[in-house]
């Protein structure tokens, strides 16, 4: 992916130098774990870690796959290079993919580590914007049209709330994938054991996988990659609000503006939603990258190198991106530039059609049919919409109290029930302290 968008400790995680090392690290617990059985001379991993670790040259390593057309191969030619006749007993009974493996699990690992501390920032911004805007009002809106209010303190606990069920997920990925396999070319032990595998995994911090073939299973990967999609989505759920509100006829926030920043080439007065927008757009990227993913679980037989490829794209660069979101959310949603004065306009824009159901409501408490109240609302509703921009007087009640039928059921008090907000809100706090309640999210 654009280095641009890549934190210098993703990218180390990913660069050559880094895989090579964990190839290295891999390769030395397998060797210990033989050792420990007897397989392969005492000290041998002990006489190769002093002669290797550190030392791996991943320029001489792509050199060598140049002429070998094998990236494993090649590495162990480099590491038999440093440490001499000991390394002969790296890779004893072994398959690529039981390094590749094991070590694509590890750097997941790290990454994901990464990520989630990243996703811990954004949930931190996001309960501090819930707090702030928690007695905020605006209009809520379905099909975004006016609907009924809210706070705005809802709809950061919200996205609070998702993103924490998001960060919920990475982990359960993270976990699935912290499993490597040391089991031979078809997952059988031919020349190693079980005992063998578990002990050299256990020495990384992993666990076998149950059913070894040449490789873990990529439904495992798969959960990753989709674990990532959905932090993606959730983070694009924010962006999108953020675009709505920018919009020149909502108004109610924008995203920082900094000093000496340009909007639009042609048009000085331009502050456009680019970080948002820009949001939406990597997210498509991380939904694609799981897809791929997911065409990479149906391989052939014990296997087939059609994943390699993709994951080696994939890999780096949905976790890059991912990182890369969860920092520009959160930078997004700390900065944003809130304006309660233009909720406060938007939401007395109808002169009160919001009420209508609390109108419906009260007169069926009376003893009018639903429908018949929904009717009777909705004609007076309807007319008093039609004059909405106008630049008339807002109608919807005094249309309600010239109405003899509704007047007959509804004294000038009821009305005021039914007009009144702070019982249209009651609940909204509880609800914002449920949201940033981790208990319940």
């Amino acid at each position: 992916m654009i280095d641009r968008y890549t934190r210098p400790s993703l990218a180390k995680i990913w660069s050559d130098g880094r895989r090579y090392e964990t190839w290295l690290k891999v390769e030395l617990a397998a060797c210990e774990a033989m050792e420990a059985g007897g397989q392969v001379p005492a000290g041998t991993a002990a006489e190769v870690r002093a002669k290797a670790a550190g030392q791996l040259d991943a320029k001489r390593i792509l050199e060598i796959e140049e002429r070998t057309r094998h990236d494993v191969i090649a590495f162990l030619t480099h590491v038999q290079d440093l440490a001499g006749p000991a390394a002969r007993w790296l890779h004893l009974g072994m398959t690529s993919s039981d390094i590749l493996d094991a070590s694509f699990a590890l750097l997941m690992r790290e990454a994901a580590d990464e990520i989630i501390a990243g996703v811990d920032r954004l949930r931190a911004v996001l309960a501090a914007k819930a707090k702030a805007h928690r007695d905020t009002l605006m209009i809520g809106r379905s099909h975004g049209i006016h609907a009924e209010p809210i706070v705005a303190g809802l709809v950061f606990a919200g996205f609070f709330g998702e993103v924490g069920r998001a960060r919920r997920a990475l982990l359960t990925a993270r976990d699935e994938i912290s499993v490597g396999k040391i089991a031979g070319a078809v997952g059988t032990y031919a020349n190693l054991s079980p005992d063998l595998e578990a002990r050299a995994l256990a020495a990384l911090g992993l666990r076998p996988e149950v059913v070894p073939t040449q490789v873990v299973a990529r439904d495992r990967h798969a959960g990753y990659f989709l674990a990532l999609a959905r932090l993606g989505t959730a983070i694009e759920r924010i962006a999108l609000t953020v675009r709505h509100w920018q919009r020149t006829e909502v108004g109610e926030a924008q995203e920082a503006f900094g000093k000496g920043q340009k909007g639009s080439s042609a048009m000085p007065h331009k502050k456009n939603p680019i970080l948002s927008e820009n949001l939406c757009g990597l997210a498509r990227l991380l939904r694609a990258y799981a897809s791929a993913s997911l065409e990479d679980v149906a391989l052939w037989h014990e296997r087939d190198i059609s994943h390699s490829s993709v994951e080696r794209i994939i890999g780096p660069d949905a976790t890059g991106i991912a990182d890369f979101m969860v920092q520009r959310a959160a930078g997004l949603v700390e900065g944003l530039v809130v304006y309660p004065e233009r909720m406060a306009k938007n939401l007395d824009h109808t002169g009160g059609l919001y009420f209508s159901e609390g109108v419906m409501l009260a007169l069926v408490r009376t003893g009018m049919a639903r429908q018949t109240a929904y009717e009777m609302v909705q004609k007076h509703a309807l007319a008093a919409a039609a004059e909405v921009g106008t630049g008339a007087p807002p109608s919807f009640r005094a249309r309600l109290q010239a109405d003899p039928e509704i007047a007959g059921r509804l004294s000038a008090g009821a009305l005021d029930q039914a007009f009144d907000l702070r019982h249209h809100l009651r609940w909204s706090g509880s609800i914002i302290d449920r949201a940033l309640d981790e208990r319940a999210t």
